[in-house]
């Protein structure tokens, strides 16, 4: 099975987003070769310094067709469940293959990479896309890369071609999805030994910020205006983290950090919670930075795009789920949904796998949709 052999080939490389993704990338741009595809390659520095790299390849030309994106970078994998083999290591117990980035999301590549190559000697009528980025699981900045510098992506966005996440979803079909906004505030102090006055408490200045987000927070599990009933839940979240990174209780804390991140749902307006917090903090007197803002995507689940998937995948009924994808850094692909093989619950974990079966199964589906909509 090819699609198998991809995915062990792919698990292989340790891409953890905190490093370099560049020796995969290398990998899946040399694999679309041997398949025929044109090729754009975007490399960037992240801000700490790392090398990053996003691949692009089309094979033919026009209007339409296949657009599919995935990421190559993964969590990462500590602790790792077993002694027996290490998470980079991909190893098949049962029917199961297990490794970091099987699930989440190194099997679906591997499932468009062999629903490809069934079609490496057949002339395609409208153009097939494949897009792998890098940073996904810490703020889509491959896919904001990619939506900023690729002609390719570009050429798609114009011709209106189907687009298709493939994050894990059991090959169920996604019509929507949160988006992922995050903000920091922070508090600046004095350390000193608690027993003495030549210190300053950086949690005394949070406290009050705290309250303006508490208040926020009620709002947001309340009001209508920012709940939207087709999500589970469906609410924005509004999570609120707190640390002062003291390291013993006789210092006073210099720095107090309150994180926010919430998950704005289509039609809401998330950039006015972000500018409320931005002048609670001023009134507060502590820093403020916003560090990332991730749009829902949202396709009306009674679209073309949503029922030609459903068919294929031989469901009745599209879905919502409540996490972000690179989806939310391309808002010029107008028919875009979230379809691909494993189980979300998998990804993420200290045992990480992926479902022999879900290989399969993702390899045929891939390879309607590039019947459907290229052939």
């Amino acid at each position: 099975m090819d699609a198998l052999k991809y995915t062990q080939e792919l698990v292989g490389f340790e891409s953890t987003s905190c490093y370099s993704n560049v020796e995969v990338t290398d990998y899946v741009e040399a694999e679309l070769k041997k398949l025929g595809f044109e090729i754009e390659r975007l490399e960037y520095t992240d801000a700490k310094g790392v090398r990053k790299a996003n691949v692009i390849g089309r094979r033919g030309f026009g209007p339409g067709g296949m657009a599919y994106f995935a990421h190559t970078d993964v969590v990462p994998a500590d602790p790792w469940f077993t002694d027996e083999f290490g998470p980079f290591t991909p190893t098949i117990q049962g029917d199961k293959l297990y490794g970091r980035g099987s699930c989440d999301m190194k099997g679906s590549i591997a499932c468009m990479l062999a629903a490809a190559k069934r079609y490496v000697d057949q002339d395609l009528k409208h153009p097939l896309y494949i897009t792998c980025t890098a940073d996904e699981e810490v703020g889509y900045h491959g896919a904001k890369n990619v939506a900023e510098h690729s002609q390719i992506y570009r050429e798609m966005a114009a011709g209106e071609a189907h687009g298709i996440i493939g994050e894990p979803t059991m090959l169920e079909v996604v019509y929507a999805h949160k988006g992922t906004y995050g903000f920091q505030a922070i508090s600046h102090g004095r350390a000193a030994h608690s027993s003495l006055d030549t210190g300053i408490n950086a949690n005394l200045a949070m406290i009050p910020f705290l309250v303006e987000m508490k208040k926020l927070y009620e709002e947001c599990m309340t009001d209508p205006r920012w709940q939207n009933d087709e999500f589970n839940p469906p609410t924005n979240g509004w999570n609120i983290g707190i640390n002062d990174k003291t390291a013993a209780v006789n210092i006073t804390p210099p720095q107090s950090i309150c994180t926010v991140y919430f998950r704005p749902m289509p039609g809401q307006e998330p950039d006015e919670l972000v500018a409320r917090a931005r002048e609670a903090a001023e009134k507060c007197g502590i820093e403020f930075q916003f560090k990332c803002g991730g749009s829902p995507v949202y396709t009306d689940p009674n679209s073309t795009i949503v029922k030609e998937v459903l068919k294929i995948a031989g469901k009745d009924q599209a879905k919502t789920v409540s996490y972000g994808t690179d989806g939310s850094q391309f808002p010029e692909m107008k028919n875009l949904v979230v379809f691909g093989p494993g189980d979300i619950g998998q990804a993420h974990t200290h045992d990480e796998f992926i479902a022999l079966e879900q290989l399969e199964q993702g390899t045929e589906k891939f390879a309607a949709l590039i019947e459907n909509w290229c052939c």
